[in-house]
């Protein structure tokens, strides 16, 4: 394993389950039937170990999406051309794409992170450079990235969401944009789970039938190839993944070395996710999990997790949309830990 991720994984401790052993007594001293508030219980005490902390917060908060680009795009895996990516990049900035609106809405700071994008977007203003190449190599024909750049965009992730931490920012939600990633995704998590690539491949941003067959081909073609290593998720990355992955990979390992709470999206986000948890099974622990998508593959990697996300809205977006609509949910679940009254307070019972 490279030094320097080795260094990221050693930075990551538990945390502190005093903290949720304290909230959970707390819960059942509150005044309502035991196990009443379900997923709200369990998020307070998550977070309050998280944090180290009798009273968790959920602001300051961020949105950050991780922007690049597929060299499988040249395979037609996608019913959008790999243009598209940078020119949503700029609605993210202008305010028109779902995401800036509910990072308004929830009150977040939105951070968009040029990791891999086939463009030149230097003028942009307000956007984070991280760009390890313009997109990734076509993974049908050759690895999608060298170890090196694997390692770079994980940094990268990395070291983001340290300067989120350090000015004080409690929770991300990480999220992703860029055509051809949910095919990435797909064999990341075949790869993963051993699943059959035809379990795992969804329509991503709306495929035909005829078009989801040719992409499961694609996939399948490039893992008979390639042969990833399932119990070495770094080959799995550099092999069939892309900077996107890599990065949200390095930002889930930021999130548990930082003791941020760390909201995985959808589809492409859990399969990084997957993916940090397969380099530092500590680092679940720090993962919160926004919604169900629509894509096949997301249980596949849910069941893995053990994991149960907070909504089921039937959503395949991507951009942390479904990340950012459990906020107002963290939020309910902190603020009814700290502000509901006991039964002794109450005089109850």
């Amino acid at each position: 394993m490279p030094r320097l991720l080795q260094r990221f994984l050693n930075a990551i401790q538990p945390p502190d389950q005093a903290f949720a052993e304290q909230a959970l007594a707390r819960q059942a001293q509150l005044v309502k039937p035991p196990g009443s508030l379900g997923q709200l219980e369990t998020v307070a005490a998550q977070m309050a170990a998280i944090q180290a902390t009798p009273t968790p917060q959920t602001s300051p908060r961020t949105i950050v999406i991780f922007c690049a680009d597929h060299g499988v795009c040249v395979e037609g895996i996608s019913a959008f051309p790999a243009s598209i990516t940078h020119q949503h990049l700029r609605n993210f900035i202008t305010g028109g794409a779902a995401i800036a609106i509910l990072a308004e809405l929830t009150g977040s700071q939105l951070l968009i992170c040029d990791v891999g994008v086939d463009a030149d977007l230097s003028d942009l203003p307000g956007i984070r450079h991280g760009k390890v190449q313009r997109g990734t190599r076509n993974f049908l024909v050759e690895p999608a990235m060298t170890t090196a750049e694997a390692e770079q965009a994980i940094r990268f992730g990395f070291e983001t969401i340290g300067e989120l931490a350090e000015q004080g920012q409690r929770v991300v939600a990480i999220g992703e944009m860029g055509i051809g990633n949910t095919t990435a995704a797909a064999a990341v998590t075949a790869a993963l789970t051993q699943r059959p690539p035809e379990e795992v491949t969804g329509r991503g941003s709306g495929l035909s039938t005829t078009g989801v067959t040719h992409k499961v081909a694609v996939i399948r073609r490039a893992l008979e190839h390639h042969r990833p290593n399932p119990n070495d998720p770094l080959d799995i990355l550099v092999k069939v993944g892309g900077f996107d992955l890599a990065a949200m990979c390095g930002a889930f390992l930021g999130c548990a070395a930082s003791r941020v709470a760390a909201v995985a999206d959808g589809f492409v986000s859990t399969a990084a996710a997957a993916l940090a948890a397969a380099l530092a099974p500590m680092a679940r622990e720090f993962m919160l999990f926004g919604h169900r998508s629509a894509e096949p593959g997301h249980q596949a990697l849910l069941d893995v997790l053990q994991a149960t996300p907070l909504l089921q809205l039937d959503m395949r977006l991507g951009e942390a949309s479904g990340a950012a609509l459990t906020f107002p949910i963290l939020d309910a679940a902190c603020r009814l830990h700290a502000s509901m009254a006991t039964f002794a307070e109450a005089n109850l019972g």
